[in-house]
């Protein structure tokens, strides 16, 4: 797997009107935004390839298409915030307890729900948006994407996006790539036909897929995190939820806020 690292640089517009700053990655890519080499998510019935199926409510227009994707790795770095973004996949009841934790520290994220969990777990995605977090897609079987030819590509981006809007009335508010840090061409260009200006990256990989303990996650996600930065994390692994009150209070004594990836990102 070849990550596309092209990007843009924090002056860019995401698309007209947006006015996002971003900051993305050379071609030589930063080292904190490793590639996710975790193996790709099967929940459920989601193994093999997905069909062209939709599970979008009868008579839901699709999104709106928009040209390529933007890759955004990280935000500004002028405000002391941080945007936590959570692989939605994984046990039910990990998600649930980290979903406490940050309410308990009154920290907002952004989830990128894998849809076969999203459909197995339907009530997450009303339980995620009413906290006051945000949802994006992050495909509905969570291959390696760049493995995959445009049109299976295409239905793993359309069938989760179709899902969140049967359950939420929303696309989400980013989508995310699996299998990778960074967005190919035609992934970009498959992300913004689906409705989404923005492939949303990350600077700083926890590396919890890796589960190589709480304490680990979280001296890694210290050692790199920054105001602005995106940080990559997973519901699905124990030590994720071990780490995350020390993770929070290390951004806490820093002055760095977690906020979603939306308000990281504002004008």
């Amino acid at each position: 797997m070849r990550p596309d690292a092209k990007a843009v640089s924090r002056r860019s517009l995401l698309a007209a009107g947006t006015g996002l700053l971003v900051a993305a990655c050379s071609s030589q890519a930063s080292t904190t935004a490793a590639p996710d080499r975790s193996p790709p998510h099967r929940s459920g019935s989601g193994s093999g390839s997905p069909s062209p199926q939709r599970t979008v409510a009868a008579g839901t227009p699709s999104p709106t298409p928009v040209g390529p994707a933007t890759e955004i790795v990280h935000g500004p770095r002028t405000r002391p915030e941080v945007a936590l973004t959570f692989h939605g996949a994984g046990d039910p009841a990990l998600a649930t307890e980290i979903l406490r934790v940050l309410a308990g520290a009154r920290a907002q994220v952004t989830v990128l729900a894998v849809g076969t969990w999203l459909a197995a777990n339907p009530a997450f995605a009303r339980r995620i948006t009413g906290a006051g977090h945000e949802l994006g897609n992050h495909t509905y079987t969570h291959p390696v994407l760049d493995d995959l030819t445009a049109a299976p590509a295409r239905v793993e981006i359309e069938r989760c996006r179709d899902l969140l809007v049967s359950l939420t009335g929303s696309p989400g508010a980013h989508f995310r790539q699996s299998g990778g840090a960074h967005a190919t061409p035609l992934v970009r260009t498959l992300a913004g036909r689906a409705g989404y200006p923005v492939c949303l990256s990350y600077d700083v990989d926890s590396l919890d897929w890796t589960d190589p303990g709480p304490a680990a996650v979280r001296r890694t996600v210290a050692a790199a995190v920054r105001p602005g930065s995106v940080v990559s994390m997973h519901f699905g692994h124990p030590g994720t939820l071990a780490a995350l009150p020390g993770v929070l209070a290390d951004l806490a004594s820093r002055g760095l806020r977690p906020v979603t990836a939306t308000a990281l990102l504002r004008t």
